[in-house]
């Protein structure tokens, strides 16, 4: 049998997340570390490899219980994100995920990125050295689409589970670069889950994602 599960929500900026784009041919005085960009609208975007491979990296240590020392990956990472060696098909696929309010960022007069300038001292001579690093504010909202392609729908319900325990442990995490100073807070919240062809049911599979939003770090 063969059918399709669409998971969609929104990845809401809570601290400026920088996602690195490349710099090989910026201007000299333009910004040291630019984000990623979608090139049609010149907007940012989260894209989809980053997102499943945090996802991937933070279960992973999850489901060896260490966070240094990654053994090999749990058969349930390996199915549900594939493999390169054995060559296995990745059960999910992660669209590139665009900003969805800009018009209402722009309409509070507000830019899309931020310039966050950091100095690294150096501990031999205490000379500085700045550095300036784009992100995305707080307050950005990107539109997350997950297509899940369901093979065995005896797995659908613990596939999809794991999942969700990724998505909870990345809102105690962060996304892209330089979290340990602060980026990259996300909350992920409005889920919605659409079947294409497959005999499941999506009641017990929406409360998976429901419980998402109780592990939200800001929420108030």
């Amino acid at each position: 049998m063969y059918g399709k599960i669409l998971i969609r929500c929104d990845l809401e900026v809570r601290t400026g997340m920088h996602i690195g784009g490349s710099s090989a041919f910026s201007a000299i005085g333009a910004v040291d570390s630019p984000v990623v960009r979608d090139p049609y609208t010149g907007l940012p975007i989260v894209p989809g490899s980053s997102l499943k491979g945090k996802l991937r990296t933070l279960l992973a240590r999850s489901l060896c219980q260490d966070i240094e020392n990654l053994s090999a990956d749990d058969a349930r990472i390996l199915r549900l994100f594939g493999s390169a060696e054995p060559v296995r098909r990745s059960r999910l696929q992660f669209a590139d995920a665009f900003l969805t309010n800009a018009e209402a960022l722009s309409n509070k007069g507000v830019r899309v990125t931020e310039i966050k300038t950091e100095n690294t001292i150096s501990r031999a001579n205490s000379v500085a050295n700045p550095r300036q690093i784009e992100r995305v504010i707080a307050g950005a909202v990107f539109g997350v689409s997950i297509v899940y392609d369901v093979t065995d729908p005896a797995q659908v319900e613990e596939d999809l589970a794991l999942l969700a325990k990724g998505m909870k442990l990345l809102q105690w995490d962060y996304l892209g670069g330089h979290g340990s100073r602060g980026s990259g807070r996300v909350s992920l919240k409005n889920f919605t889950l659409k079947n294409y062809g497959a005999p499941v049911e999506l009641d017990s599979l929406n409360a998976l994602f429901d419980e998402v939003d109780s592990y939200e770090l800001f929420s108030v």
